[in-house]
C-alpha cells in the first residue's frame, strides 16, 4: 500500500477510536444527568481528559497502529484486547488512587463496556475499509512474482491473507515449469520481468527462484536496480524447517535459526515461568490443599497400595526428572514391560476410571511445576519406552524436549491424547506440539488452559 495511504488509515483508525470514547462518554453522561450532582462536571470532565491520554499512551506505546500490527486482523484484535484491558485497569486506577467519591460506579462501568462495543466495531469497519482497497487496488503496491511453485503459491496465499496486501499481478516463468491453472496470469518468463513491470507500473518483485538456479536471476536483479524497482528473494528452506525463524548475524555471516522458537527469547522464558508459579501456586493452595486428602482417602479406600505413582521421564533438553501423578493402576505382583493404557484397561480400577476421565490423576504435577521441573502448558512427557518405540520413526520427533513438558497442551486440547497405537496418532502429537513450539504466546497459553478445563467438565472420548 502506498506510504500516504497507510499513513491515513493508521491517522483514521486513531481518529475514530479518540471518537468512540468520547461519544460513548458524552452519551453517558447525557443519560445519567438527571442522577448528577450540580457542581461534579470538573470530576467528570477530569476523567475524561484522563480516559482520552490513557488510551492514547497505551495504544500508542502498545503498537496498537503501527504497520505490522494492523496488517493481519488476528494480531491487530489480539493488541486490541491487550490495550484494552490495559485501559480498564488504569481507568479502575485512577478512580481508586484519586478517591473520586463523586464519580458514578454504575456510569464508569457503561462508559468501559460501551468502549469495548465502540472498539469492535471500529475493527469491523477497518476491515471493510481494507477489503474496499484490496478490490479498487488503485492504491496497492503492485508485485510481480518470479517462478511459480509450492514457494510462489504459499507466498501469494500469504500476500492475499495480508490486511494491507500488495497486489498481485502475476507469475513469471517458463511454460514448462506451469502445468496447471494458478489464481494468477502468467505473465511472462525470466527474461521478460523487467519489460513487464514496467508495462504494468510494479513496484516490487519476488524471485522465488534462487541465483544458483538459474544465473539470469544475477542479470535480473542488476536490472532491477537500474530501473529502481525493489527486488526481494524468498528462499526455499521447507526441506529443513516448516516456518521460517530467526535470522542472527555473527559478523557478516547470517545465521539461519531452523525453528521459530519465542520461548529461546528470555523475557518469554521469564513471563511463562511468572505465570506457572502464580497459576499453580492459587490450584495448590485454594484447591489441592483440601482436595488432595479426599483423593488420597479414595485411592486407599479403592485399591491397596500407595497415593502416588512416580516415574522417571525426560524433561526439557532431554534431562530426567520424577513425574507425580496420583496411582490410577492396581498394584501388581513382579515386573511387567512396559504398555499404554488403553480403553477398558482391566489394571485401571474404579476410582481411578474417575480420576483418569476427568484428567485429575494429573492434579500432583502442579509440584512438578513449582519445582521448576514442569510448565502449565506443554508437550506431555512421555515414558522412556514411548520415546524409544518413536524417536526413530517420527520425523522431528525429540524436537518436542526444546520445551518443558507440560500438565496440559496444544496436541491434549485438539483431541491428541491418550493411548497412541500407531505411528499415525503419534505424528499427529508430534505435529501439535511442534506447533506449540514455533507459536507460543502468553495468550496461547491461556487458551489452552480454558479449553482443558471446558474438556474436562465435557467428557473427551480419549480420556480413559
Amino acid at each position: 500500500m502506498h506510504r500516504k495511504s497507510l499513513l491515513l488509515i493508521q491517522w483514521l483508525l486513531v481518529g475514530l477510536d479518540v471518537l468512540s470514547l468520547n461519544v460513548v462518554f458524552c452519551s453517558a453522561c447525557y443519560h445519567f444527568q438527571q442522577q448528577f450532582v450540580k457542581g461534579l462536571t470538573f470530576y467528570y470532565a477530569s476523567f475524561m481528559f484522563y480516559l482520552n491520554i490513557a488510551w492514547l499512551c497505551i495504544a500508542l506505546v502498545a503498537g496498537q497502529y503501527k504497520e505490522k500490527s494492523i496488517a493481519f486482523f488476528e494480531i491487530f484484535a489480539r493488541r486490541s484486547l491487550r490495550a484494552y484491558l490495559l485501559f480498564v485497569l488504569f481507568g479502575l486506577m485512577y478512580l481508586f488512587f484519586s478517591k473520586q467519591v463523586y464519580i458514578s460506579r454504575l456510569f464508569t462501568i457503561v462508559v468501559l463496556l460501551s468502549f469495548a462495543l465502540a472498539l469492535a466495531f471500529n475493527r469491523f469497519l477497518y476491515i471493510f475499509i481494507c477489503n474496499y482497497y484490496k478490490k479498487t487496488g488503485s492504491v496497492l503496491d503492485k508485485i510481480v512474482i518470479v517462478g511459480y511453485n509450492e514457494v510462489s503459491k504459499k507466498l501469494a496465499a500469504y500476500l492475499e491473507k495480508d490486511l494491507l496486501s500488495k497486489c498481485i499481478v502475476g507469475f513469471c516463468d517458463s511454460p514448462e515449469n506451469v502445468k496447471e491453472l494458478s489464481n494468477y496470469p502468467i505473465l511472462g518468463n525470466v527474461d521478460e520481468v523487467v519489460s513487464l513491470c514496467k508495462l504494468y507500473g510494479v513496484a516490487e518483485i519476488y524471485s522465488t527462484i534462487a541465483p544458483r538456479q538459474n544465473p539470469k536471476i544475477y542479470r535480473l536483479i542488476k536490472d532491477a536496480d537500474f530501473n529502481c524497482i525493489r527486488f526481494k528473494v524468498v528462499p526455499d528452506l521447507n526441506q529443513f524447517i516448516s516456518r521460517l525463524g530467526q535470522i542472527d548475524f555473527l559478523g557478516d555471516l547470517p545465521v539461519i535459526s531452523l525453528r521459530h522458537e519465542p520461548l529461546e527469547d528470555t523475557g518469554n522464558r521469564i513471563k511463562k515461568r511468572l505465570f506457572d508459579l502464580v497459576f499453580s501456586s492459587v490450584v495448590t493452595l485454594f484447591l489441592l490443599s483440601w482436595l488432595f486428602p479426599l483423593i488420597a482417602i479414595f485411592i486407599k479406600l479403592s485399591s491397596k497400595g500407595p497415593v502416588f505413582f512416580v516415574q522417571k521421564r525426560a524433561g526439557r533438553n532431554n534431562k530426567v526428572f520424577n513425574v507425580l501423578k496420583f496411582r490410577t493402576l492396581k498394584c501388581q505382583r513382579g515386573v511387567e514391560s512396559f504398555k499404554q493404557v488403553s480403553k477398558h484397561d482391566n489394571r485401571v480400577f474404579k476410582f481411578g476410571r474417575f480420576l483418569r476421565r476427568t484428567s485429575m490423576d494429573e492434579m500432583p504435577q502442579f509440584l512438578n511445576v513449582l519445582a521448576g521441573q514442569m510448565s502449565v502448558c506443554g508437550p506431555r512427557p512421555h515414558p522412556f519406552q514411548l520415546n524409544d518405540a518413536y524417536k526413530t520413526v517420527v520425523d522431528k520427533y525429540m524436537v518436542r524436549q526444546f520445551l518443558k513438558p507440560g500438565i496440559t497442551g496444544w496436541a491434549q486440547v485438539n483431541g491428541f491424547r491418550g493411548e497412541t497405537e500407531n505411528k499415525m496418532k503419534m505424528a499427529k502429537r508430534i505435529e501439535a506440539d511442534l506447533w506449540y513450539l514455533e507459536n507460543w504466546s502468553f495468550w496461547l497459553d491461556v487458551k489452552i488452559i480454558f479449553l482443558t478445563i471446558f474438556n474436562m467438565v465435557k467428557g473427551e472420548e480419549n480420556a480413559f
